[in-house]
């Protein structure tokens, strides 16, 4: 039989849809037609694919060749299809067993010499190819990407020799065994080399405790860089469902090193990034920032510094927690469920309110400077708090129980809480979670919806402020929000929005 059928999986976005490569040999002039919404690199596959086979003391059929990558209206890029397009002519040619085939998946790109290049996205196509029933022929260097899909069985490869005498039973591979997902720590910067700010980490806990967004603003040298810094180090570690999604992005990002993956991402971007390395982009869209900081921390410096329209297309990423790329063929999805930290200035020189009047803005300077900060994005970040100025002590003493181990002990009780109560961080929870799992006693509604009108709060703002009420009292492991919650919760909530 002159027909082959080879699987293998694109890459598109963070997903991995199931690309059918099919050879056909018939007879007439030599030639090898490739058709499918190739790429330009797809399309150089062809001597790629004609040397490695050569090279591997192969026979290349002097025969037509038609290759079709289905589906026809996906688009096809990258070398990953090299060795899917490499068997499926030596199968058509009948010098490997078609059906041997059936059941595997192929990627990897190949050399001149007929070695198997690495390439990225692997880990996506490895879940796939797992929930699709099949086996995965990956490079060597790809192992162990691919074992992190639990239950899938990887077959690692060096050259399309070792393929060909696998299938055709003379020299058989045994399935790569690798550890599988592993969590590892690496320990983040700690707490207690703070000093003082008890304030600041007073809101640094609660925003962990309740995966709130959080704004700082002081004058320099106050510590808002280095309070931001210690977040990831309070947050619970990730789960193995965490893991696997902030690895695929990973993967189809860039290579990583394994021991990386399991961590929480802590993104810091600089003022001048666009807008496209903010949230993705490219004619082939690649993830932005936000989504790097997936199940992680995104924390944005000098954040007036940064333009405005950049800033402005956080505004949905932060509700709905992901951002959907537009091209003219597709629509490609990303997901962005991150924790917002920021840092910010008072004024343009920094010191507005130093008791020393160091500050020489004017008031429309300083106007101008927080007018870059609009309304609607300020309103969807729920503790703002400033810091002050701390008294100056070189060999400050911190108390024992200041540091990063304790407040994780607490943030990982009151998310525990959490999960058990609604099955997810008090900062997620929709309108009806809210009114479900925030209820308040006639007195403190009427006593919030008063402070509400007096502080001229949004409806936003105030269904933000409930829930880090919330996460006061699951701080306290308390079943009902109190006034005092609520009070602590105002606090970090500006006049006007």
């Amino acid at each position: 039989m002159s027909l082959a059928i080879v699987h293998s999986r694109a890459q598109v976005g963070v997903l991995a849809p199931a690309v059918t490569v099919e050879a056909h040999l018939a007879n007439g002039l030599p030639t090898l037609t490739l058709v499918g919404l190739p790429e330009a690199t797809v399309k150089e596959s062809k001597d790629r694919v004609r040397s490695a086979i050569l090279n591997s003391s192969l026979e290349f059929p002097a025969r037509r060749i038609t290759l079709n990558l289905a589906p026809a209206d996906l688009p096809k890029d990258g070398g990953r299809f090299d060795l899917a397009i490499a068997l499926g002519i030596l199968a058509a040619n009948g010098q490997i067993p078609i059906m041997a085939l059936h059941d595997v998946e192929c990627l990897g790109e190949l050399a001149l010499s007929g070695a198997i290049r690495p390439v990225q996205g692997v880990l996506p196509a490895a879940l796939a190819a797992r929930d699709a029933g099949r086996a995965l022929v990956v490079p060597k260097e790809n192992a162990e990407e691919a074992c992190m899909a639990s239950g899938l069985t990887v077959f690692a490869v060096e050259h399309l020799l070792e393929l060909v005498g696998h299938f055709n039973a003379q020299e058989p591979l045994s399935p790569y065994r690798a550890n599988g997902l592993i969590l590892q720590s690496r320990p983040y910067p700690d707490l207690s080399e703070v000093q003082g700010q008890i304030a600041a980490k007073r809101a640094l806990l609660v925003a962990a405790a309740g995966a709130h967004n959080l704004l700082f603003s002081g004058p320099p040298g106050t510590g808002k860089t280095l309070l931001a810094s210690r977040l990831p180090g309070l947050l619970p570690p990730l789960d193995e469902r965490e893991a696997l999604e902030v690895a695929a992005i990973q993967s189809v990002a860039s290579p990583v090193p394994l021991n990386s993956w399991p961590q929480r991402p802590f993104r810091h971007p600089h003022h001048s990034a666009s807008g496209a390395a903010l949230v993705g982009g490219g004619s082939r869209p690649q993830p932005g920032e936000i989504t790097l900081a997936h199940h992680g921390v995104l924390f944005l410096d000098e954040l007036p510094e940064f333009e405005r329209r950049v800033l402005e297309v956080l505004r949905e990423p932060l509700e709905s927690g992901e951002i959907v790329i537009a091209r003219a063929r597709d629509k490609i999805r990303f997901p962005a469920r991150f924790q917002l930290v920021a840092a910010m200035n008072p004024c343009p020189c920094g010191y507005l309110g130093d008791p020393n009047g160091r500050c020489r803005c004017s008031s429309e300077q300083v106007q101008r400077y927080r007018n870059k900060l609009s309304g609607p994005l300020l309103d969807r970040i729920d503790l703002h708090l400033t810091v002050a100025r701390e008294a100056t002590a070189l060999a400050p003493t911190a108390r024992s129980d200041d540091n990063s181990a304790n407040a994780a002990a607490h943030v990982a009780a009151a998310r525990t809480l959490q999960q058990q109560r609604q099955g997810c961080a008090n900062a997620f929870l929709d309108l009806p979670g809210l009114r479900t799992h925030c209820p308040l006693s006639t007195a403190d509604e009427r006593w919030l919806e008063s402070a509400c009108e007096r502080l001229t709060l949004s409806l936003r703002s105030a269904h933000r402020l409930l829930k880090v009420a919330r996460t006061l009292a699951d701080l306290e492991q308390a079943k009902h929000i109190s006034r005092a919650h609520l009070a602590e919760a105002l606090q970090y909530r500006p006049a006007t929005q």
